[in-house]
């Protein structure tokens, strides 16, 4: 007998990577060229030189036991302290190396936090629409999982909608800002009074309740002035999860860290708990070339003007034709209302325009679509008359 939940997984992947793998297949037939690919959020955007560059002079000047032996389960102590400085200099805390756990990504960042945090059966909320990945995290950890619809008209959070969903057995929340999929900006006020909530559900249950920040899109805003609110500075129960794969257009390198203020409540044994979880999850340490290259390379960000430009330009195209779409102020995702009710029969339906969308029923909003457009500028330009073509099959 084998663990038919895994293997449940296995046979089933995500839509996102499904759509991603039918485009690979139609590159092949019909030429890349020909097909609008806008499913999977793999940055196109170069790395900044200094992540090249770092790794060529580490390459020159470090030996091997240092670039590829281990590190410190919990992550090279100089790579850890860089990164506490930044957040310090950034964002006025008063971090230490010690705050700090490298791991694998943000994926492996939130799959070993509710491992840490989690007891069978307790909740894990998350506004929707979500990163569908959150359901498979929380609930290989033993949570029990709901979503929470943020407002439709603004996809801002809906603070009646929490105070109604937060309960007895309620021990985390996810919040992912800007979000993916929607590119949406949680306001300041917004967290401000989600904060405020969480104080006095945390009073009324005499239970605490972690706000777990998923920030691998933090730097991607395209307003300079307009604020990410940095969570732990607003609710001191909260655990940042962070990835380097969008800042530094580095995905496929699997590199971020989990973040424990002093603040946090048992923040030791919560700390002790994130080691826990990732040794019985197998991570021995996370990958040492690259936490290296990010002790060198931290602060930086990649060139966000390409994903500027290019959310201006589709977003202003799909208006034009008659979609609708909440403007997005981060990341690099549009979540565009499908001109039927059912996202998937509409997505099916785009790719005879050889359109790839992914359909929203996974994120937690029905009757919606994610387009992912870190992608060429030239591939948006050629792709705008298929997206006519759609929405004036459904006008006729």
């Amino acid at each position: 007998m084998l663990n038919e939940t895994m293997m449940a997984l296995g046979k089933t992947r995500s839509v996102i990577r499904d759509i991603f793998e039918y485009g690979n297949k139609r590159k092949a037939e019909i030429g890349a060229e020909n097909v609008f690919d806008f499913s999977l959020g793999n940055p196109s955007v170069p790395a900044p030189a200094c992540v090249n560059e770092a790794i060529r002079d580490l390459l020159a000047e470090k030996p091997d036991i240092y670039l590829h032996g281990y590190t410190s389960a919990q992550g090279d102590a100089g790579t850890r302290g860089a990164i506490a400085d930044d957040l310090n200099r950034r964002f006025g805390t008063n971090f230490r190396a010690d705050n700090l756990y490298m791991t694998c990504g943000a994926a492996a960042s939130l799959r070993i936090t509710l491992g840490a945090v989690i007891c069978q059966g307790e909740e894990v909320l998350t506004p929707a629409p979500f990163f569908p990945e959150y359901r498979v995290f929380a609930e290989s950890a033993g949570a029990v999982f709901n979503p929470v619809l943020c407002d439709k008209d603004t996809l801002q959070l809906d603070l009646d909608a929490f105070r109604a969903a937060i309960g007895p057995k309620t021990k985390a929340i996810i919040l992912n800002s800007p979000n993916n999929p929607s590119g949406v900006v949680y306001t300041t006020e917004s967290i401000k009074k989600l904060a405020d909530l969480l104080r006095e559900k945390e009073k009324e249950y005499g239970t605490v309740i972690y706000l777990i920040a998923d920030e691998p899109y933090r730097e991607l805003v395209f307003d300079s002035s307009l604020e990410v609110p940095y969570l732990t500075k607003y609710y001191a129960d909260t655990i940042v999860c962070y990835s380097f794969s969008k800042s530094l257009s580095l995905p496929g390198e699997r590199i971020g860290y989990v973040l424990v203020p002093d603040e946090a409540a048992s923040a030791g044994d919560v700390y002790a708990g994130i080691c826990g979880a990732g040794r019985a999850l197998g991570y021995v340490c996370a990958p040492s070339l690259l936490q290296h290259v990010i002790e060198r390379c931290v602060g930086q960000v990649s060139d966000l003007e390409a994903y500027r430009k290019n959310r201006d330009l589709l977003y202003g195209a799909l208006t034009e034709y008659g979609y609708s779409c909440v403007h997005p102020d981060g990341a690099f995702y549009l979540f565009v209302k499908a001109l039927e009710e059912d996202a998937g029969a509409f997505c099916e339906k785009a790719k005879e325009q050889e359109l790839l969308l992914v359909p929203s029923d996974s994120f937690g909003m029905p009757g919606y679509v994610r387009i992912s457009y870190c992608v060429s500028e030239e591939q948006i330009r050629r792709s705008l008359p298929a997206f006519r073509a759609l929405a004036e099959s459904y006008r006729a």
